[in-house]
């Protein structure tokens, strides 16, 4: 216990008068609710009276309930006041009330202590590791399958070369001269069909249509051949300029 002036009283490991009237009243050994008041009072005033070797004086809270105690004792002692409050019997019933409170939670804090504790009782269990997984690929394929899939990936991979069909065409400088000498030996109008080759097949007679065509418009740049059409989509003719 030290002795300045900040003072911490501790009696016998009480916290408080509180607590030091429930001890008081347990070594009645009755049940909290018959307890008697004022054989309660008389035990804390004389416990008071004994400690003041331990300067309770200045311990605040232990010196209020000694005088709401007395103050409480003389109230019982004399005669009742019907209009006196507040009434001294109810007083009496809250301090037995609120030492049953605390008595119920001390013995809950002590059930409470008195349970095992992680770490020191019981240990739990560690996290759980989880299922590890091993995946393991089989393959099943027959020589069709490995030639199926090397065929497609080598059609990915393989560079793409177009390969232009070789087919007989006129050129346009063979259509110009063909035409050219053709317009010598016609003095009319001449569709331009009249100059495609007799002989040659279809293919052939349409690259000679277009190239003949091409020249004819070549040769009236020129201003060598005359161009006639009578109507949209029809035979195009053509007459050499005398």
């Amino acid at each position: 216990m030290e002795t300045d002036d900040t003072l911490t009283v501790e009696v016998e490991g009480w916290e408080g008068p509180l607590d030091l009237l429930l001890a008081l009243a347990r070594t009645q050994k009755v049940d909290l609710r018959e307890i008697s008041i004022l054989k309660l009072v008389e035990q804390y005033l004389a416990y008071v009276e004994q400690a003041r070797a331990l300067k309770l004086e200045l311990a605040a809270d232990y010196l209020v309930m000694a005088a709401w105690l007395a103050f409480l004792k003389s109230a019982l002692l004399l005669p009742r006041d019907p209009e006196a409050q507040p009434d001294p019997e109810e007083l009496a019933l809250r301090l037995q009330l609120r030492l049953e409170r605390l008595n119920a939670m001390r013995e809950a804090g002590a059930r409470l202590l008195a349970r095992d504790r992680i770490g020191r009782d019981v240990f739990p269990r560690g996290a759980p590791e989880g299922l590890r997984v091993l995946r393991q690929t089989i393959w099943q394929a027959e020589i069709y399958d490995l030639v199926a899939a090397y065929g497609r990936v080598s059609a990915r991979t393989r560079p793409v070369l177009h390969i232009v069909q070789h087919r007989p065409v006129m050129t346009l400088e063979t259509a110009i001269e063909r035409v050219s000498a053709m317009l010598g030996t016609q003095v009319d109008w001449t569709v331009l069909e009249r100059f495609l080759p007799e002989d040659a097949d279809t293919a052939f007679r349409r690259s000679a249509l277009a190239s003949s065509f091409l020249a004819a418009l070549e040769l009236a740049r020129q201003g060598r051949v005359e161009l006639e059409q009578s109507a949209p989509f029809a035979p195009l003719r053509i007459r050499a300029i005398r």
